[in-house]
């Protein structure tokens, strides 16, 4: 079996390796080597990128027990190539991995909460506990595992005797046979773990705790750490500092100047909402009473307005009365008066791209048609113009 240096020295950046087997696999080629210090996907962490004998490896995964690597050309068997990592996202990775642990195991301590799920990708990393946090807690737990960076412990993996392993406590997220390698935080946590480690807790930087839900009866968290979480510290501050430059406001103001600007737009929708109804009432005024079909098209109405237009009209109208509002091919619709509402409704429905529905009184949806093809319709049911 591929001998795998990536367990006991996280740090090997490149190497050497005899090819054991090649054969051609989807778009590529799958390769075996007699040792990697590429790490295949698992444990939810994403395989390791970079070059293999001057090819490209876009995957890396382990089948029946076997390590393959996925490049696009073949390689020769029995020759001996250099692999070199994509150092850059390997670290990044290690670090995340090991703020991972360190979060997982004082939630632990603390709360008696399991990891049950874990992703390390290329962008996203998130945390699955079996148990709920409230923001409080998790910002303490924050704390403590920056404590834990700041003191700068020692990170070490072994891979122990099955007596030593039967006389060991180590969390796990499921039951493990063979081989069991372990990742120890000095003082902090023993979990078994395959996958590659910093070496030192100081290494992995600021650990952020960022947004979490609710999930599967516990709590999914989002962490970043190091270079990623500087990174995004620098975006959101970008970002709040052109908001508090807009509202001409201090940053740490900004949440009451934005609560100050929605209160006033929640008003001006109230006082358009108002004037828009009357707008509506006074168009609704304007239609001379008929026999005939009756329709208005609204620029804003909402749901209420279409209903009292519908309405207004019903009591001086004899005939069907629609009413509509929206734009840009898309309009809101109700429907009502005298006739056989859930017919013409169906009617219009499939002449007009609609859909919606409703009882003998009255009926509502939303048509896919111009205001022209609304106008056509209404005249083919004997509407005036």
């Amino acid at each position: 079996m591929t001998e795998k240096i990536y367990e006991m020295d996280s740090y090997i950046r490149s190497f050497t390796a005899v090819v054991e087997e090649c054969h051609p696999h989807k778009d590529g080629y799958a390769v075996r080597l007699s040792r990697t210090a590429f790490f295949p996907e698992g444990g939810g962490q994403a395989a390791d990128t970079g070059v293999l004998g001057g090819l490209t490896v876009n995957d890396v995964q382990i089948v029946d027990g076997e390590i393959w690597h996925y490049v696009s050309a073949p390689l020769t068997i029995g020759v001996e190539v250099e692999g070199v990592l994509d150092w850059d996202t390997r670290f990044s990775r290690m670090r995340h991995h090991t703020a991972e642990h360190i979060v997982c195991s004082i939630a632990h301590r603390w709360y008696g909460f399991n990891n049950v799920g874990f992703h390390l990708g290329r962008e996203d990393v998130t945390l699955d506990l079996d148990g709920e946090l409230t923001r409080e807690q998790i910002d303490a737990i924050e704390d403590e595992a920056n404590r834990v960076v700041a003191a700068n412990v020692a990170v070490t993996a072994t891979i122990p005797t099955a007596e030593e392993l039967a006389n060991a406590t180590y969390r796990s997220k499921k039951e493990l046979e063979g081989d069991v390698r372990l990742v120890t935080i000095d003082g902090v946590d023993c979990c078994a773990c395959c996958a590659p480690h910093v070496a030192k807790t100081g290494e992995i930087g600021l650990i952020k705790l960022l947004d979490f839900i609710r999930y599967k009866g516990g709590v999914r968290i989002h962490l970043l750490c190091g270079d990623a979480a500087l990174a995004d510290y620098r975006l959101r501050y970008a970002q709040s500092a052109e908001i508090s430059a807009r509202l001409s406001v201090k940053q740490h103001d900004i949440t009451v100047a934005v609560d100050r600007l929605i209160a006033e737009r929640d008003s001006l929708k109230l006082a358009l909402r108002a004037a828009n109804r009357r707008i509506a009432d006074m168009q609704a005024a304007t239609v001379e009473p008929t026999d005939k079909p009756v329709f208005l098209i609204g620029a804003e109405w909402d749901v209420e307005t279409l209903r009292r237009v519908v309405n207004g009209l019903s009591e001086r109208c004899v005939g069907l009365c629609a009413a509509y509002s929206g734009s840009d091919g898309v309009y809101q619709y109700v429907l009502g008066g005298s006739g056989d509402i859930k017919a013409v409704t169906a009617q219009m429905n499939g002449a007009l791209g609609g859909r919606g529905g409703g009882d003998h009184r009255q009926s509502q949806g939303r048509v896919q048609a111009s205001e022209a093809q609304i106008a056509a319709f209404w005249r083919e049911l004997g509407a005036d113009e």
